[in-house]
């Protein structure tokens, strides 16, 4: 994700003539106390999320039909209930949006089918390598594949496996209404839409150690591979929430972020491994370098704002006295 580093990121102030930000003029709290009060509100919905998952008292796995559709009742009362925190944190803070809550949130038909479909095909680009890899191993040609995918009876399989509605679905939606929708609006004001990418990542890490609790309750590892696994998950679930966080800044819509991490869900992490004992490892190799190069290549062209119209977290900090120059241009 080198495209997303370094100090471009940061927000770039701008001069202007006397003017003082909106949120000083209606007497709100000072910059300190508006940044405590965002940072407390978006550890109260990553405790609130993950705890919502534990409220279910049950002896089985995390996988069996019986535990899913418990916590599926429980996170989406959390995530419905998710936007009232950011209107808590408005009237604390007395920071104006200047746009309705839904908006801020990403959820708005401006510019909505480009928002949809670019960051995907993005996100497929840089999955070439392991798209081609999934190709060679699949014992079906293209055309049957097809007919899979697209067959009515397969979708109705899909719709009834709880396994796959968790991954593909449910998770998805709400994580990204919590972690993304819900936690950038808030840390935005207080320490710039640069910083604010890789902030928000961190509590959509750390809301995955939860794992640690299973896999030392079903004794699946050894206690050092477990603590090893999650260091693992921590470091890239953090660098996709980077991703995803970029990616609705720039996009000001919910729906890529949603359609990305179904789609990473599906792939799961590259199997790097793999690919280097594949039997046609050479193609498949210069596949991996080949979809990395044009992701990095098409990075700010395929998220350029001007493809999405009027981006709500820039107006935002707009009306707060700030002015991004790369993440919102």
């Amino acid at each position: 994700m080198a495209a997303l580093g370094g100090d471009g990121l940061r927000l770039l102030s701008v001069s202007r003539p006397e003017r003082q930000p909106e949120s000083a003029a209606l007497g709100s709290p000072g910059p300190g106390l508006c940044c405590w009060v965002s940072v407390f509100s978006c550890l109260s919905l990553a405790c609130s999320y993950v705890g919502s998952l534990y409220v279910w008292k049950s002896e089985l796995p995390r996988d069996h039909p019986a535990v899913i559709k418990r916590r599926f009742t429980s996170v989406l009362v959390v995530s419905s209930l998710s936007p009232l925190c950011v209107l808590l944190w408005r009237e604390l803070t007395g920071i104006q949006p200047g746009t309705s809550l839904l908006t801020l949130m990403g959820f708005r038909l401006e510019g909505i089918f480009p928002a949809a479909l670019l960051p995907l095909l993005l996100t497929m680009i840089l999955f070439l390598g392991p798209l081609m890899q999934l190709s060679m191993d699949c014992p079906c040609d293209l055309a049957d594949g097809l007919k899979v995918v697209l067959a009515p009876r397969s979708w109705a399989r899909c719709l009834t496996d709880m396994r796959w509605l968790r991954n593909q679905v449910i998770a998805p939606l709400t994580e990204e209404l919590v972690f993304r929708a819900c936690m950038l609006p808030m840390l935005a004001p207080c320490m710039g839409l640069g910083p604010a990418v890789f902030t928000c990542p961190l509590f959509f890490g750390v809301a995955h150690f939860h794992h640690i609790i299973e896999q030392l309750r079903f004794r699946q590892s050894s206690v050092g591979s477990i603590f090893l696994s999650a260091a693992f998950q921590f470091s890239y679930t953090a660098v996709f929430g980077a991703y995803t966080a970029f990616l609705f800044i720039r996009t000001g819509h919910l729906i890529g972020p949603v359609l990305c991490h179904s789609f990473c869900n599906y792939m799961g992490f590259p199997a790097v491994c793999a690919a280097l004992e594949h039997p046609q490892r050479r193609p498949l190799l210069a596949g991996y370098a080949l979809g990395v190069g044009l992701f990095l290549l098409l990075l700010q062209p395929l998220t350029n704002p001007k493809l999405y119209g009027s981006l709500p977290l820039c107006v935002l900090l707009e009306r707060t006295g700030d002015s991004e120059a790369l993440l919102c241009s």
